[in-house]
């Protein structure tokens, strides 16, 4: 999706890459085995060491929590898209060496949070067409319905919501 943006994606039935790549069926072995290691970010704040490889384990955990929750392929492809923007932020940018992450259930709606104990604030930063970098604020802006940043006493937790009625 970098460099397209303000282009239609397809999304139809027409389009099923995308939905197999992340269906439970190529994965769930994996992120069952994800969610036995490191537990439920449903149900609680799930600690994941600050490493590049735990953006796959926060993708099956997105992944498995949202589509049990019986929402769209679609809308879990979204997720797993965005959460791995978010940690990947909080490995490349904040030092720490745990973060934590948390899947909530709202009315209409799933927000995805990952927790950082930096107060550095994450920079939403014009793009170009060249750039090799920098453009996962402006996919977690241009895909969610809502983002934010919530300033803790030891930290941070950088979030965002996308419906789920029309996905």
């Amino acid at each position: 999706m970098a460099g397209l943006e303000g282009i239609e994606q397809p999304r139809g039935p027409e389009h099923t890459a995308a939905v197999a790549r992340w269906s439970p069926a190529v994965a769930d072995e994996r992120a069952l085995a994800a969610l036995e290691l490191y537990g439920d970010p449903s149900e609680e704040d799930v600690r994941l060491p600050s490493r590049p490889e735990s953006a796959a384990v926060a993708r099956r955990l997105v992944q498995i929590v949202v589509l049990r929750w019986g929402m769209s392929p679609r809308l879990a492809e979204d997720a797993v898209l965005l959460v791995s923007e978010l940690v990947g932020n909080a490995v490349r940018h904040t030092g720490a060496r745990v973060f934590g992450l948390r899947v909530r259930r709202r009315t209409g709606r799933i927000r995805v949070e990952v927790r950082d104990p930096s107060r550095g604030l994450p920079c939403l930063m014009p793009v170009q067409d060249l750039d090799v970098s920098g453009r996962g604020l402006t996919l977690v802006d241009k895909l969610s319905d809502r983002w934010g940043v919530d300033l803790l006493p030891r930290g941070k937790t950088t979030w965002f919501e996308i419906r789920a009625a029309d996905r």
